[in-house]
């Protein structure tokens, strides 16, 4: 299977269509079979639950080229849990886990010539989502639905290297409590973009949000949750009912805990204690860890003694050992590789 001709180790973390999606629809109380198609384009209603009721989720994942030259995908049965569990929030039909698994085996295969090769620092996005489609005029879920996957290749997210971060605490809340900040909405994220926006004309990379009932624990960014390492190199991450599910998160625990031989917690986490800790990182499927060296809270800084010259000892070995999992170049365990050529 020959590459496409594109630069790998330039591209940026951005859109580049590629020439097959998998589509399938939701009608009559049942998912279709589905299809791969070649269209790039969706054309609906102008009255779809999706535009008048942000009836809308999504999930991304990644897949990469091993070592071996194999293609694979990183846990996406976790991908596909989650998304059911969004889906169930909104009054949305659970696109069944299987055929999500499936359905990302069978776009990947199509676009394989488009996945980066191992060392090009590249890899493939994946991104699924479902969307309410029929009209909606009255306040209530839509009745038909579309379930679609597209994928893309892009670069690291941080060009250079990742080096640490300056953060604010944000005026603004991410999520109210009992609300769907534990659940990959797209309306989640609408609500950050204004203080995402505010915080870049500031000269902040991200926010740190807080948690909105007392304002007084840390919760997560616009996109991504938080880890915190100890002065006795323990990994400390938040626990909130309104934090989404970072799959990223979930397996670093377990290096940490199994490959790596950390003590682990996962507790609130109290904005005042923060200064304590000596590193700190954002991780997500993008980036799988950004480093923070700084965070502001209203004029007051908060300096992380690993500094904002390089990425913190401990979390650069949480770093490498995931990556190296994803890559092929550690043992992985037992179910967390897909192997899709």
């Amino acid at each position: 299977m020959e590459k496409k001709q594109l630069d790998w180790s330039n591209l940026g973390f951005g859109y580049i269509q590629t020439e097959a999606r998998f589509v399938s629809n939701y009608r009559d109380g049942a998912w279709d079979d589905g299809a791969i198609v070649t269209d790039a384009n969706i054309t609906l209603n102008e009255c779809a639950g999706v535009f008048q009721y942000a009836q809308t989720i999504f999930e991304g994942l990644k897949a990469y080229t091993t070592e071996d030259g194999h293609i694979v995908c990183f846990r996406p049965d976790l991908n596909a849990s989650r998304m059911a569990d969004s889906a169930r929030r909104l009054e949305m039909p659970a696109f069944p886990e299987e055929r999500f698994v499936d359905a990302v085996v069978q776009v990947v295969k199509e676009n394989a010539a488009y996945v980066p090769p191992f060392g090009s620092g590249a890899t493939l996005y994946i991104r699924p989502y479902m969307m309410g489609t029929n009209p909606v005029i009255g306040v209530k879920p839509a009745d038909e639905y579309m379930f679609r996957i597209f994928v893309t290749p892009v670069g690291p997210y941080f060009k250079g290297g990742a080096k640490p971060l300056t953060i604010k605490v944000s005026d603004f809340d991410r999520a109210a409590p009992n609300g769907t900040g534990h659940i990959k909405a797209g309306l989640n994220y609408a609500m950050s973009l204004h203080a995402i926006v505010r915080a870049h004309e500031e000269g902040y990379a991200e926010n740190m949000y807080l948690d909105p009932q007392t304002r007084t624990k840390v919760e997560e960014t616009g996109g991504a949750n938080f880890i915190f390492i100890t002065k006795d190199g323990g990994l400390v991450t938040p626990k909130s009912n309104s934090i989404l599910p970072s799959i990223t998160r979930r397996s670093l625990v377990y290096v940490a805990k199994h490959y790596l031989g950390m003590e682990v917690e996962e507790r609130e986490v109290y904005l005042d204690e923060v200064k304590d800790f000596a590193e700190c990182g954002l991780c997500g499927t993008a980036a799988v860890i950004s480093p923070v060296g700084k965070i502001v809270d209203h004029g007051e800084e908060i300096c992380l003694p690993s500094g904002m010259d390089e990425m913190g000892p401990a979390t650069k070995k949480l770093y490498d050992t995931l990556t190296g999992i994803q890559m092929g170049k550690l043992e992985a365990p037992e179910g967390w590789i897909r192997t899709i050529l």
